[in-house]
């Protein structure tokens, strides 16, 4: 029934086309016509006596002809240009230089002839072009008007005046329905004081944001710079709310590129913007080839971070994907985000425990994968304190049997998934993770291959992490706990954290353990405080103590390591001792777990 009302339309749309085209053409052509009388005129300095006018309008007919025709040639008089764009500006100067060379030549061989001035083709030119282009400019110009958004539009600053800006401020302007409409712009750069984009003006910096907003009688800020870190949005949120402003934001660059983005990708400042937002300018697709045409295997796919991981691998087109993980229902969560459903019944799903080196290795005989990323690991450091056992059975043992396994097949890159919790480690978590990355050393120097480690803090948004036990506590109605009002951590998000991970394979060398510089400690107090005030509820903070084996403060590096940053200046590469698995003494960890390194290496002390 609706499809009478569809082509109804579509008739219609095709009218207004035609009739638009229709009326640029019939206005070029009065173009020409105007531009070669007044060349004419001039030449003749307004003795209108002395014109020929009979070869004068052939001649402006002949323009007339020449214009439709190469503006058809090339699309001008097609309906494919926005009306006023830089394209259609182009395409018209080009139209109309083609034409001024068709007529101009003969004008200027045979001018005496016909009686035409020589000159009138020359300065007829740039007079049609003045009068066409100015005529699809204020056509424009009259659209962007109707356009504009109405009362309704809340005034908005924005905050920034690169790219974004330029690409954001028109979109807004040239869109009835837009919910915000721009007043100014702030910019922190002394380089941009006298800037504007589309109109709207820089009208200060950070300092001057209550007073801009005042002047504007804006309610809204929008931060529009492309790789914002959190400690910046943090500062502008601060100095919005000194000035009564909302804040929105835009993803992070990277999600941004892989599908674009408009007025409808921004949102409210999250917890996540303010403490985890750490961008990295790798150019990771020029240093990931080791992953194209490659079988890539992904220990804990179904876990927060080996998700994201194989989601991040995919793009990349390896010749197979194999996600192994023991928790089924995690396997099809991954499946269902890469491949679009959970059917479970293909070959990239693996159903595996890492504490099992028999099945591990039939697996690797099996698939043979060429390139290996070992996500799998128990990461809850009280539950581990409880039960260093079962650390010992999955990070130490369970990592020693993928690594065992990738060398029977010679996996080619092994990287191994590790935390800053290993460095300096004081609690059952770090030191079976800090074990973890010396048998991967280890693994590195019997092979000759590329195995390594990556380390990062918190991982924000991952299964049990801080982020989301405070929204239940604060949802539920408090209090909210924290164990130290001075503890201080460090994060990143879960997509930070994957390209990391890729970007190690591509970048690190055997042995090291590569560690992203994730700026300054965060007080989880004040992450609290931030989101009970997001939250707009009254809620009571309750400390309860530092637990066992955790720290006031995460250290990245530890003190043995040196900061080498050879590659990228925010990634540094450490080298770790390897370790030998003969060297590895259970007995030893079950006496001495929690107090010192549980393990003997060749290069610490043998004694107890």
């Amino acid at each position: 029934m609706r499809t009478p009302t569809i082509k109804r339309a579509v008739r219609s749309r095709g009218a207004a086309v035609r009739r638009t085209i229709g009326g640029q053409v019939v206005f070029d052509s009065a173009a020409w016509t105007i531009a070669i009388v007044l060349a004419t005129i001039f030449r003749y300095e307004f003795a209108v006596r002395q014109v020929s006018w009979a070869p004068l309008f052939v001649l402006c007919a002949i323009a007339i002809v020449l214009q439709c025709f190469v503006g058809r040639l090339l699309n001008l008089y097609r309906g494919r240009f926005k009306v006023g764009t830089f394209h259609e500006v182009q395409t018209l100067a080009l139209t109309s230089a083609l034409v001024a060379v068709v007529i101009g030549l003969p004008v200027l061989i045979f001018g005496t002839v016909i009686h035409i001035p020589r000159s009138a083709i020359l300065v007829a030119y740039p007079i049609a072009l003045v009068l066409m282009g100015g005529a699809r400019y204020l056509r424009r110009l009259r659209a962007e008007i109707k356009a504009k958004p109405g009362e309704s539009a809340e005034r908005t600053i924005i905050y920034g005046a690169g790219y974004l800006a330029g690409y954001l401020v028109p979109q807004m302007l040239t869109d009835r329905h837009s919910k915000y409409l721009p007043v100014a712009l702030v910019d922190d750069s002394p380089t941009k004081r006298n800037f504007s984009v589309h109109g709207i003006h820089v009208m200060g910096t950070r300092d001057n944001l209550s007073n801009i907003a005042r002047r504007t009688e804006a309610t809204m800020l929008i931060v529009c710079i492309a790789r914002a870190n959190a400690a910046l949005i943090r500062d502008i949120t601060d100095a919005a709310s000194h000035a009564n402003l909302r804040v929105l934001v835009l993803p992070l660059m990277e999600e941004l590129l892989e599908g674009g983005f408009g007025l409808g990708d921004l949102k409210d400042v999250s917890i996540e913007d303010l403490i985890g937002r750490n961008p990295v300018d790798t150019e990771i697709e020029s240093i990931a080839d080791y992953l194209t045409g490659k079988r890539v295997l992904v220990t804990g796919a179904g876990g927060s971070i080996g998700s994201v991981l194989s989601r991040q691998i995919a793009k990349f087109d390896p010749a197979e994907l194999m996600m192994l993980d023991r928790d089924e229902s995690g396997l099809q969560a991954t499946q269902i985000a890469i491949d679009g459903n959970g059917l479970l019944d293909t070959r990239d799903v693996i159903l595996a425990d890492i504490r099992d080196p028999d099945a591990l290795g039939k697996i690797f005989a099996e698939r043979r994968p060429e390139v290996v990323f070992h996500a799998a690991a128990l990461k809850h450091l009280p539950m581990l304190e409880q039960y260093p056992d079962e650390a010992w059975k999955t990070n130490v043992i369970g990592t020693l049997n993928v690594l065992q396994a990738a060398r029977s097949v010679d996996v080619g890159t092994f990287i191994n998934i590790s935390t800053d919790k290993a460095a300096n480690p004081t609690s059952i978590l770090g030191h079976s993770k800090r074990v973890a990355e010396k048998l991967t050393s280890w693994a590195a120097m019997v092979t000759g291959r590329t195995y390594l480690s990556v380390r990062f803090g918190n991982v924000i948004g991952s299964r049990g992490s801080m982020l989301p036990t405070f929204t239940a506590l604060i949802e539920s109605g408090g209090p909210v706990t924290i164990t130290h009002p001075d503890v201080t951590r460090f994060f990143m998000t879960i997509p930070e954290a994957c390209q990391l991970v890729v970007q190690a394979g591509g970048i690190g060398r055997a042995g090291e353990v590569l560690i992203l510089d994730m700026g300054l400690p965060v007080r989880i107090l004040d992450i609290a405080e931030r989101m009970i005030a997001m939250s707009g509820k009254h809620i009571d903070i309750v400390y309860t103590g530092l637990r066992q084996g955790e720290k006031i403060h995460e250290d990245l590096l530890g003190d043995s390591e040196s900061d080498s940053r050879p590659v990228h200046p925010k990634i540094s590469h450490a080298v770790v001792d390897a370790l030998d698995p003969e060297r590895l003494d259970k007995p030893e960890w079950d006496r001495r777990c929690g107090a010192v390194a549980p393990y003997r290496s060749a290069t610490e002390s043998q004694t107890a």
